[in-house]
């Protein structure tokens, strides 16, 4: 008999009607686990034994609720090496990756645990004799937090950490598709001290639990990280609730290399940002906008250090790529991959490979233009469009030509040119000789346009969602 992995609410294993399997995508026949999928009843337990959880929670000392999230940090730390592996068996990350992911969670908490020590506010002179104003930050209340498959314990981790150092109780959502970690961080925070009700897990799919949440009169916020879709429409169900929200949603992210660059560099930048996770990042680098003294020489060295990336299982420490998450994921970047040749670039790789696991093999659009569906929609899979640019003038301009604005990167060895786009690029985050992916946790995520909505994630920042500000006056006669 497998044991089945239930709901955490309000302190106990709560079962639920119905159960998803969980498949490794590797080798979908390795059962990585089965998870309860609850409904609109679980979410309103959860939110009801939130709220009535937080105000003991968010009015107690600062340094309980310090102790309990570096207690959560040290016990994710103890087993990263157990998490790697769970989530490179239920994602298809690379254990390497994993088990860097798996780090993060612990290091997250570890951050946190001193931010829940620092609630800074302000005591000013007021414009009136005798009057004293004072702002000070106090907790929201009940947050929903809603997470994605691709990060299925580092995001989780980066938005529960600060709302429970803030004061508030969460109900966590994970994806439907990767509950395992999360289901492993409730254990944690369970065996952490944390109380009832202050952490609550409902796993399910998103149109139940995800709708449930947003539309719940007691939350009071909700934190989304997914496509651009459904945060467009969490964003209204909030609004219609007059909820707090912070979406995180997609990215068609250009990496620009110019003439002056060191073509090697921007070679494993490129290849980083745009293949590794299996693309499988808002921040990949989908866009490769190439100045043309430098396109085919670039192309060449790109192309052979794309097809000599090894594809594999992810358990495997050789493998550099692994699958797909999931069979209907494959069949969109398959679709992307045909409407590539069908738009008139010429494709090198792509090709789902024969071999159990939805695998595929990494793929460039060449002679792309950025008016093409391909260089505007996000994919979120191995798949590069490289567009040719006359000079650095028109590369930036192409790279701000989008309608999303999370994350942007050039190639250079020119000091002007790096301080140019860095000034010019219209993104949350820019990174010089650097892949667009891969960012540190103590200072703030987040982007323009269409990939962002809401108060920035991670670092200090962070705790300006999770909190209300409060002015006082007092007058002193």
């Amino acid at each position: 008999m497998i044991e089945i992995q239930h709901n955490f609410i309000n302190g106990e294993w709560s079962r639920a009607d119905q159960t998803s399997e969980n498949r490794n995508p590797a080798n979908p026949e390795d059962l990585v686990g089965v998870y309860a999928r609850g409904g609109k009843a679980d979410v309103d337990a959860a939110v009801a034994a939130a709220r009535t959880a937080q105000p003991a929670w968010g009015s107690a000392s600062p340094q309980i609720r310090s102790d309990v999230l570096r207690r959560v940090g040290d016990r994710l730390l103890d087993r990263v090496e157990e998490m790697g592996r769970l989530l490179a068996r239920e994602e298809g990350k690379t254990l390497a990756e994993a088990r860097g992911e798996a780090l993060r969670a612990a290091q997250l908490f570890h951050f946190y645990s001193g931010e829940a020590l620092r609630n800074p506010g302000e005591k000013l002179p007021s414009l009136r004799d005798g009057v004293e104003a004072e702002v000070t930050r106090e907790p929201l209340g009940v947050v929903g937090l809603i997470t994605p498959w691709n990060f299925p314990i580092a995001i989780p981790a980066w938005k529960t950490a600060p709302a429970l150092a803030a004061g508030n109780a969460v109900v966590l959502k994970p994806a439907d598709l990767t509950p395992s970690c999360a289901h492993l961080l409730a254990q944690v925070l369970e065996a952490a001290g944390c109380p009832p009700g202050v952490f609550n897990l409902v796993m399910g799919r998103g149109s139940e639990i995800g709708a449930a949440l947003t539309g719940h009169p007691d939350v009071a916020a909700i934190s989304f990280t997914g496509s651009e879709r459904v945060g467009r429409g969490i964003a209204l169900d909030c609004a219609r609730g007059m909820k707090k929200v912070q979406l995180e949603m997609g990215g068609k992210n250009p990496m620009v290399v110019t003439a002056k660059a060191d073509l090697d560099l921007a070679v494993a930048a490129c290849l980083n940002g745009a293949f590794f996770s299996t693309g499988q990042r808002c921040t990949a680098s989908s866009r490769l906008i190439v100045e043309a003294p430098v396109h085919d020489a670039f192309v060449e060295k790109l192309t052979a250090a794309m097809t000599a990336l090894r594809i594999g299982d992810p358990l495997d420490a050789a493998t550099q790529i692994g699958p797909v998450v999931s069979e209907s994921q494959l069949a969109g970047n398959l679709d992307y991959v045909r409407l590539a040749g069908d738009e008139g670039c010429e494709v090198i790789g792509g090709q789902r490979l024969n071999r159990p696991g939805t695998f595929q093999s990494p793929a460039l659009f060449l002679g792309a233009a950025n008016d093409m569906r391909v260089a505007r929609e996000e994919i979120f899979g191995p798949c590069a469009a490289v567009i040719k640019a006359a000079d650095f003038e028109e590369a930036v301009a192409v790279a701000n030509d989008t309608q999303f604005g999370l994350s942007s990167g050039i190639c250079t060895g020119s000091l002007r040119e790096a301080t140019e786009f860095r000034r010019r690029s219209k993104a949350g985050m820019v990174m010089v000789n650097l892949p667009t992916a891969g960012v540190d946790y103590h200072v703030p995520f987040g982007g323009r346009g269409a990939s962002s909505l809401g108060g920035r994630e991670q670092g200090r920042m962070a705790m300006d969602f999770y909190t209300s500000v409060k002015t006082a006056y007092t007058y002193a006669g």
